[in-house]
């Protein structure tokens, strides 16, 4: 693993010192391991007249174990912290476990932590533990488990669909945002885990969105927020998880959950084009 950051800007350099400092002070970290394209030097920052798209930093957070990892308020508060600069900053993207659930993934050749091992920054390191060496690959397991992957989420993501379009059928707008919003949380499940191996316990499709763009460029094309319009459609799915629940207050009237079911099903038809693509591959490495 690399442990300097010479490859990037200075300014970027002195971005994420300074993350670093804050992520130290704010939670228990062993580790803080940088990822993704700014580890690998190959960011993008894609300014346009209406939209743009800038890399995020993607940071691991190792900690001693998985009661100092569980997500709380401490977690949160360093999330809010880290994204609330003035927005010249790249978004910070974070993702904290134990050291024992890192090192367990690694040995059993999870290529999402394998790749950090192999192309990540470690930013910092208290010295109190050690990464593990991934066993030797076996491409038939990780072909197996791939297509099974994709078998069981994609197959629950569709019957979850199903249900919404029955919701839907009878008027039960607020049911239906729920399940459709359930039914987006799952196809992008079935991307991260045919492509990774790994699916972060998080419910905010925005987040596991921009995870799967990283992926594959086509998923930015599901959701676009380039008009207010079109960025308060996507909100009123994002709120449903909760809000469609709990919230007496929310609404969603037919023809905006014709709109995201629209963009839902093309999420679908993307998943399962470029899963089968991703798997087609491995069977010819």
């Amino acid at each position: 693993m690399k442990t300097t950051l010479s490859h990037l800007p200075e300014d970027k350099q002195e971005e994420l010192e300074y993350l670093t400092k804050t992520i130290i002070e704010k939670v228990p970290a062993e580790m803080i391991i940088l990822f993704g394209s700014h580890a690998r030097g190959d960011w993008v920052e894609d300014y346009q007249q209406h939209t743009e798209y800038v890399s995020d930093y993607d940071i691991l957070v190792i900690t001693k174990g998985r009661k100092s990892a569980k997500a709380d308020k401490k977690w949160w508060d360093l999330k809010e912290r880290v994204n609330s600069g003035n927005g010249e900053q790249p978004n910070v993207s974070i993702i904290h476990h134990g050291i024992g659930f890192v090192n367990n993934a690694i040995e059993q050749n999870q290529y999402f932590f394998v790749d950090i091992l192999k192309e990540g920054v470690l930013l910092f390191d208290s010295g109190t533990f050690k990464l593990s060496e991934p066993k030797a690959m076996n491409a038939e397991k990780r072909l197996r488990k791939a297509k099974e992957n994709f078998k069981n989420w994609f197959e629950s993501a569709n019957n979850f669909l199903k249900t919404f379009e029955f919701q839907f059928e009878n008027n039960w707008f607020k049911d239906s945002a729920f399940l459709l919003h359930q039914t987006t949380e799952k196809y992008y499940v079935v991307i991260l885990l045919v492509f990774t191996d790994y699916k972060p316990k998080i419910h905010d499709i925005e987040v596991l969105g921009n995870q799967v763009e990283k992926l594959h460029s086509a998923f930015g094309t599901v959701f676009p927020k380039n008009t207010p319009e079109k960025k308060r459609l996507f909100e009123l799915l994002q709120k449903a998880y909760i809000d469609s629940r709990y919230n007496m207050n929310y609404k969603i009237e037919k023809a905006e959950l014709e709109y995201l079911s629209d963009r839902v099903k093309l999420l679908r038809d993307l998943t399962e084009r470029i899963c089968n693509e991703r798997i087609a591959h491995f069977i010819t490495e």
